[in-house]
C-alpha cells in the first residue's frame, strides 16, 4: 500500500523559508515520479515541482517558483522534500506529497488527475 505523509507546513512571514517533508512508508519509489502539488484558494490544484526517482533525480519546476523551491530526495531514507525560500503570499495554499508510478505526468492542471497517490496536505500560511 503507498502511504504518503506530509509534514513541515506553518506560518511563515513573507521572505521566509519552510522545509516540507513527505515520509514514503514501507513504499519502493523507484520508477516512480515523485511531486508537490498544492491546492490554491481559488481551489485549483496547481503542480509546484516533481522529481523522477528513476532517471536520475530530473527535476521540473512551475515557473512561479523557479529559483525559490528545489525538490529533492534523501537518498538513505527515501523521504521526499520541498525546500521553500523567499516565501510570498500567493505561495500559500495546501500542498500534497504526490507519486505515480512509472512516469511522470507534468505539472500542468491535467496532470493532477493523473498522478495515483496523493498524502494528506500540509497547510502552508505566508503572513505578515
Amino acid at each position: 500500500e503507498v502511504q504518503l505523509v506530509e509534514s513541515g507546513g506553518g506560518l511563515v512571514q513573507p521572505g521566509g523559508s519552510l522545509r516540507l517533508s513527505c515520509d514514503l512508508p514501507g513504499f519502493t519509489y523507484k520508477n516512480y515520479c515523485l511531486g508537490w502539488f498544492r491546492r490554491l484558494p481559488t481551489n485549483e490544484r496547481e503542480g509546484v515541482a516533481m522529481i523522477y526517482a528513476g532517471s536520475n533525480g530530473v527535476t521540473e519546476y512551475v515557473g512561479a517558483v523557479k529559483g525559490r523551491f528545489t525538490i529533492f530526495q534523501d537518498s538513505d531514507t527515501g523521504t521526499l522534500f520541498l525546500q521553500m525560500n523567499s516565501l510570498k503570499p500567493s505561495d500559500a495554499g495546501m500542498y500534497y506529497c504526490v507519486a505515480n508510478p512509472g512516469y511522470c505526468p507534468g505539472l500542468g492542471t491535467t496532470a493532477a488527475d493523473v498522478f495515483q497517490y496523493w498524502g494528506q496536505g500540509t497547510q502552508v500560511t505566508v503572513s505578515s
